[in-house]
């Protein structure tokens, strides 16, 4: 049989991000989470907005040479909005040029769903001289008229669910699926079609077990990188899993567990459409990681991001760090 391809990866630190300490950790009181993030005169917490980028061990091998995993807000929003979350000049593009790799020659993008802080940054503002890829058919404040694609060479792949929601905005929030970063990619997505882990029409219990196994929820989009559905930050949310040049398997984690400190079952963030599914889907994840030993890349964690997963020894489970 022949052995899936490997990744060599880096984790890329793509700026801070401040967001409210409340909405972050949902029905959990202040009191508890302030322990772990204490919160500004704003009551924001800062969390990273972390990338990986992934290069094949084997040039000459089959698919993308070069991958990129979550693209954070990128550089797109004005004085105001950069100062209501603690945005910095830094972005994705400098985190993946500080690497000696020209955005050009990234091959392929995967993001967990499309929220800015994590799909943002899939289209820039052109620098001088540029012609944007696609123009805002009216003029926003701060927002600039037409944007480029920040990798004008890669597919984007994204669950076909979270397309359609990002669309129409099915969110709890009313600015989060920006058009800016949407409606650019029409002839440059991959839209995938994973199946759900969950019966339709059927309530479940937090212990309960996915419809189908994992091997079978999951969808390769390239040789060795394959993803699945983890709902209930959105409904179209997936992690992404590969093999590295270690043999370790490495899943990048979306906001079914932003930091090590939502671990928790109770501690969601508010701005999930369904925080009941949320509790669901981390029991199971969370299972998986410990049966298949794998380790986690938390999408928001500002401090170690790389974790294996651990039973507690009180029927749950606990983070411990891991090296990158």
């Amino acid at each position: 049989m022949t052995q899936s391809p490997r990744y060599r990866w880096s984790l890329l630190r793509t700026g801070p991000l401040r967001l409210d300490g409340g909405g972050m950790f949902g029905v959990v009181p202040r009191v508890l989470w302030s322990k772990a993030f204490p919160p500004d005169e704003q009551n924001r917490i800062t969390v990273a907005q972390n990338t990986l980028l992934l290069e094949r061990i084997d040039p000459a091998g089959p698919g993308p040479r070069r991958v990129v995993i979550e693209v954070g807000s990128g550089d797109k929003f004005g004085p105001k909005m950069r100062k209501i979350f603690g945005l910095e000049d830094r972005c994705v593009i400098q985190a993946i040029e500080e690497t000696g790799i020209a955005c050009e020659q990234i091959d392929l993008v995967i993001v967990s769903h499309l929220h800015f802080d994590h799909a943002g940054g899939l289209t820039r503002r052109p620098r001088p001289g540029e012609t944007p890829d696609w123009l805002r058919p009216a003029p926003e404040p701060e927002a600039p008229a037409g944007v480029k694609l920040t990798f004008a060479n890669a597919r984007v792949v994204v669950q076909r669910r979270e397309w359609e929601d990002a669309r129409v905005n099915r969110s709890v929030m009313t600015r989060t699926y920006l058009r800016d970063h949407i409606e650019p990619l029409r002839d440059h997505v991959t839209l995938i079609d994973s199946p759900s882990p969950y019966s339709p029409g059927r309530i479940h219990d937090r212990g309960d077990a996915p419809a189908m196994p994992l091997s079978e929820r999951e969808t390769e989009v390239a040789p060795g990188i394959r993803v699945f559905l983890v709902p209930g930050h959105t409904w179209g949310q997936q992690a992404i899993r590969f093999t590295d040049d270690r043999g370790r398997s490495i899943v990048f984690t979306p906001d079914v567990l932003p930091t090590v400190h939502h671990v928790n079952p109770a501690y969601s963030l508010a701005y999930d459409v369904e925080p009941y599914t949320t509790s669901v889907t981390k029991a199971w994840f969370l299972r998986e990681a410990v049966e298949n030993d794998w380790r986690l890349v938390l999408d928001h964690e500002p401090g170690k991001a790389v974790c294996r997963v651990r039973p507690d020894g009180k029927g749950w489970y606990e983070l411990a760090p891991e090296e990158e």
